[in-house]
């Protein structure tokens, strides 16, 4: 139920972009077309599931029992960075025309906050389940940050949906663009937070 209740409360009631307000550069930037918004989100998923594994693992058997804990957010970020690299080099070989299509944004998951973000609430968030508060085991640390990289991927592609349909609205000249953009976010922001009364 604990699994069940991670998974709810990290892709609707706490969505990364939508609530946390974290990634809004690539929401805004790869949100113009549903098939490049869902490239970046499986990108952005696997980052942030392997770099969840190797930064929890990280701080709780090398950070921490050396006592240089202050390290978190150099190496945090490091381990990200190849990750990233990692997956640049793949892209690059399976397909090409998602990393065109991706572009600059794909090197910009390394320094997208929500990835870094979700590293470091996951060892230093305490979680409530049922009342009683507890640290994320190595389980739960990896499905909260799939659920997260799902909630980003949710709202991505929502978001790139409905850009999709606003080029073929007639909108008024003032609003074409990134105010239309800035406004449609806002109200599916607003539509996320009816989720906050699921999950305590």
């Amino acid at each position: 139920m604990e699994y069940l209740i991670i998974i709810v409360s990290a892709i609707f009631v706490n969505n990364i972009v939508l609530s946390q307000f974290l990634g809004i550069c690539p929401f805004l930037g790869v949100s113009t077309k549903v098939n490049t918004a869902a490239g970046m989100a499986a990108a952005v998923t696997f980052v942030m599931a392997l770099s969840t594994l190797v930064t929890y693992l990280i701080q709780y058997y090398i950070l921490l029992p050396l006592g240089i804990g202050f390290m978190q957010t150099l190496t945090f970020i490091l381990v990200i960075a190849a990750l990233v690299q990692m997956i640049e080099i793949i892209l690059k070989k399976i397909s090409p025309a998602m990393y065109k299509a991706l572009g600059i944004f794909l090197p910009l998951i390394t320094t997208n906050c929500c990835v870094l973000g979700v590293a470091i609430m996951v060892v230093s968030k305490e979680f409530s389940f049922g009342g009683a508060s507890h640290m994320l085991n190595l389980g739960e640390s990896v499905v909260y940050s799939v659920a997260m990289a799902l909630g980003f991927g949710v709202a991505l592609i929502l978001f790139a949906g409905i850009r999709e349909q606003l080029e073929l609205s007639d909108i008024p000249k003032a609003f074409k663009g990134i105010p239309i953009a800035l406004i449609t976010a806002g109200i599916l922001a607003l539509a996320f937070m009816g989720f906050s009364g699921l999950v305590k």
